[in-house]
């Protein structure tokens, strides 16, 4: 299998990053009006909102994954990628410990990246369409770890012992304690089998890239391309338009 495509960049790849993209920021900026100015939107709490952010998350692993196999220095990349999940960390301990992010997108995408470059020649091995369909179903089997056990949301399956809920190492891994709450959370498990079903997604079509793939809308293709950055600054800069908008419409004494 090809594992790069040097001569032309998959457009279609970047335009859907930059719709997935605009789809966070629009979704942030939702939860910020809710949880963080105290705008009372029923609406944001039910099915509908919880599937467009699922629908969010789901796109963006599975799309990393995907782009894995394109990627030049796998190491580098996650490396950058996992220490700008520290950084946001970091950042909202300092800032804002009360929505603080622990082991969040970012630091999961890093992770991944590091974990399959190692095994990546193992991984390849195996038939991309059976590797999707295991990852795929590994994946739903271990939606449920964070509320204690197998299954897929609804469907609760099997109960785990509660011995697996330990610490944060546990949490990162997808055993998260009782006392443990980050506001944009990713573990290992089960989020990790999405992103390798990305990959063998990924090993699928680009074995023989169809032309699609190289078809692009313009505009989102340019704001895929500056994913990592964009993501990082985006939601300081709603938080600052949201703040203005407020002080505009009620007045600073209201805001404070």
């Amino acid at each position: 299998m090809r594992s790069e495509l040097p001569t032309n960049r998959l457009g279609l790849l970047d335009t859907l990053r930059g719709f997935l993209l605009l789809e966070m920021f629009l979704y942030h900026a939702a939860w910020d009006l809710v949880y963080l100015f105290g705008v009372d939107w029923p609406w944001f709490a039910g099915t509908l909102a919880y599937v467009w952010q699922q629908s969010i998350c789901w796109g963006f692993v599975l799309l990393s994954g995907f782009c894995y196999s394109l990627g030049r220095q796998p190491w580098r990349r996650g490396m950058a990628v996992f220490g700008a999940g520290v950084l946001v960390t970091v950042v909202t301990l300092l800032v804002m410990p009360k929505q603080r992010v622990l082991f969040g997108v970012l630091t999961l995408l890093g992770s991944c990246m590091l974990l399959l470059a190692p095994l990546r020649e193992k991984l390849n091995r195996f038939p991309a369409w059976a590797g999707l369909l295991g990852a795929l179903l590994c994946f739903g089997l271990t939606r449920n770890l964070e509320r204690g056990y197998l299954g897929f949301e609804g469907w609760n399956l099997l109960p785990l012992p509660g011995e697996l809920y330990r610490n944060l190492f546990t949490a990162y891994l997808g055993f998260p304690p009782p006392a443990f709450f980050s506001t944009d959370y990713f573990s290992l498990f089960p989020w990790g089998f999405l992103f390798l079903a990305g990959y063998f997604l990924g090993r699928l079509c680009l074995a023989r890239p169809h032309g699609m793939l190289f078809r692009q809308i313009s505009p989102l293709s340019r704001v895929g391309r500056y994913s990592l950055p964009l993501y990082l600054i985006h939601q300081p800069a709603i938080y600052v338009i949201l703040t203005l908008f407020m002080v505009l419409r009620h007045g600073i004494g209201e805001i404070l």
